[in-house]
């Protein structure tokens, strides 16, 4: 009987977590040989978003802090919170982090269970076009991390057997020339979509602002945001694209992305990534960690962190957000309520950062604070439940050429990259002892399928047995060839709210990174940001954040006095003692 671990993550507070694209080739043009060398660097193959690029997607670095040295307090060690303390810390400021779980990187974590198994939290893939993200990572030293995969989005389609080419079907990137010509071609040669749908598709696809975005990308990008109101579907069926097209090819790639499909997830969702993979050669191209997120992104970033003076405070939870009014009427916070098992504290600082998903971000702020139409919008925000499940076998699942290879645990084998497809209740999946070696391939065992179950609503309340038992039944309807391996392992994790829901008309009501509060900011890929809900979306709210309070620096400065007036006066002082500054 196969061995199983399971985790339940109800509605926790980090940020952090995402998945990509596919389309139509032969089955051969799946398997890299294995003697071929790694890429891993982030100094090719990369979007420049510099130029040609919506301003919004990738700020310029920011001028140097010259102002008061200021104590920031964040709560949630998710990217999000990482990528505000290091952008802080790099100006010079006071950082300290508090987690309420063990491990940190939020959706984006991972840990190691008692038996030595790396289990994470989903299927983390990152595009060419994650330029905040690879910023950061090159910053702390995780640039050799990502191992670069073949420049093609690979759809597996149920029915197929061994030698049957057509199980396989890809987006092809892989052309001399760039976008948008290579993007065009992929989409023509598909075998993904029938001829009719392809020519429908085309036609949808040039009536878009994608058209737009090759002359002018900031416009482009204003028109996408004036269609969150209309969900994919409608919008694409309104232009000529079929109902195939999105059962076939869409559906899978919005479930990857948001983890609704078509019928529920903006037109605006969607219309982001597909304006950058028009523009942009590299956008496409996908990037898998060599390992666990824990050792290869979370860990550098964590020990960059630390080594600039921050400090990390796990197993801590924020209870209460803590706030008052000055003589003006003006709300600051005073102080965030923290409990670590008995142990109970107040923490202060000069700015405080709520670095949360959705349903975090609702637990902590103040009754009182729905007064404001800012907080009071996010409550109009609600997250998608997602379960990832862990499979790992005895031989390699992805194998299709070679039944005899499939069977043999002497080497790796079969598709080494991001698998979507239309027949199974997990829309996108991927074999980590291929894609992520570093950690996930272990000797003598074979495939760890990573499969996201989306959506996640259907499997939330089974048992986990129930669900492994589906789930390696839909992987069996996928590769007929797998007949007869075993599951020697599994895990489940279950998250009650991961994403927050990206349908049509929510974009108004993801709040900024400044709030109404003068000393409270927010961060976490919900908040308003051009980006979509991912790690990437994640990363560019933390910069946006420390921005922020970097601008805010000598107002913040003059608040700590203020404060500290206040509170003498309350207790009958009648002397005030200014704290000595300290500017950076």
């Amino acid at each position: 009987m196969a061995a199983s671990a399971s985790l339940c993550f109800p509605a926790y507070r980090n940020t952090g977590g995402f998945a990509g694209f596919s389309g139509g080739r032969r089955v051969s043009t799946q398997f890299t040989p294995r003697g071929l060398t790694v890429r891993s660097d982030l100094e090719s193959n990369v979007s420049d978003m510099s130029v040609n690029a919506p301003k919004g997607l990738f700020p310029p670095e920011p001028e140097h802090y010259r102002g008061p040295k200021l104590k920031v307090a964040i709560i949630g060690a998710g990217l999000a919170g990482m990528s505000t303390a290091v952008e802080l810390l790099d100006q010079g400021h006071e950082v300290d982090i508090y987690e309420s779980r063990s491990f940190i990187g939020g959706k984006v974590g991972s840990f190691v269970d008692r038996k030595g198994n790396h289990i994470e939290m989903g299927l983390h893939v990152f595009f060419g076009c994650y330029n905040n993200l690879f910023r950061l990572m090159k910053k702390v030293g995780a640039d050799k991390n990502l191992l670069v995969k073949e420049h093609s989005h690979t759809f597996v389609n149920k029915g197929g057997e061994i030698g049957d080419v057509y199980i396989i079907s890809e987006l092809d990137f892989r052309f001399p020339i760039g976008a948008p010509i290579h993007g065009i071609r992929a989409f023509l040669t598909t075998n993904q979509l029938k001829t009719y749908d392809k020519a429908r598709n085309a036609v949808a696809l040039a009536l878009s602002p994608v058209v737009r975005a090759l002359v002018d990308p900031d416009g482009a990008m204003n028109d996408i945001r004036n269609l969150d109101n209309i969900s994919f579907s409608d919008w694409f069926l309104s232009k000529g694209g079929t109902r195939m097209s999105i059962q076939r090819m869409w559906d899978p790639v919005a479930y990857a992305l948001g983890f609704i499909d078509c019928d529920n997830i903006s037109a605006r969702c969607m219309l982001t990534i597909f304006s950058l993979f028009a523009t942009k050669t590299e956008a496409s191209l996908l990037r898998m960690l060599k390992g666990s997120p824990d050792v290869y992104l979370s860990g550098p970033i964590k020990k960059y962190i630390m080594d600039k003076g921050g400090r990390f405070h796990l197993r801590w939870g924020c209870r209460e957000v803590l706030y008052d009014r000055l003589p003006d009427g003006g709300v600051y916070v005073s102080g965030l309520a923290m409990s670590k098992a008995t142990q109970k504290k107040i923490v202060k600082a000069d700015a405080y950062v709520a670095a949360c998903d959705v349903p975090g971000i609702k637990r902590l702020v103040p009754r009182n604070w729905r007064e404001w139409e800012f907080f009071d919008n996010i409550f109009k925000l609600v997250g998608v439940p997602v379960v990832t499940v862990q499979l790992r076998y005895n031989g390699w699942i992805t194998e299709l050429r070679d039944l005899e290879r499939a069977r043999q645990l002497r080497q790796a084998a079969g598709l080494d990259n991001l698998l979507y497809t239309p027949d199974a209740d997990f829309s996108c999946f991927a074999d980590l002892a291929l894609t992520s070696p570093e950690d996930y391939y272990l000797e003598g065992q074979g495939s760890l399928l990573q499969c996201v179950l989306t959506p996640g609503d259907p499997y939330m309340p089974l048992l986990n047995d129930e669900i492994i038992r589906r789930v390696s039944k839909q992987v069996l309807s996928l590769f007929p060839s797998s007949q007869g391996l075993d599951v020697t392992w599994s895990s489940v994790v279950k998250i009650g709210q991961s994403l927050y829901r990206e349908g049509p008309g929510k974009d108004p009501f993801r709040p900024d990174q400044k709030t109404p509060v003068k000393n409270f900011f927010l961060a976490g890929s919900y908040t308003k940001q051009d980006y979509i809900d991912s790690m990437e979306g994640a990363t560019l709210s933390g910069r946006q954040a420390s921005a922020y309070i970097c601008d805010a620096g000598e107002e913040l400065t003059a608040l700590r006095k203020a404060i500290a007036i206040v509170e003498m006066d309350r207790a009958g002082c009648s002397t005030y003692t200014s704290d000595e500054l300290t500017l950076v």
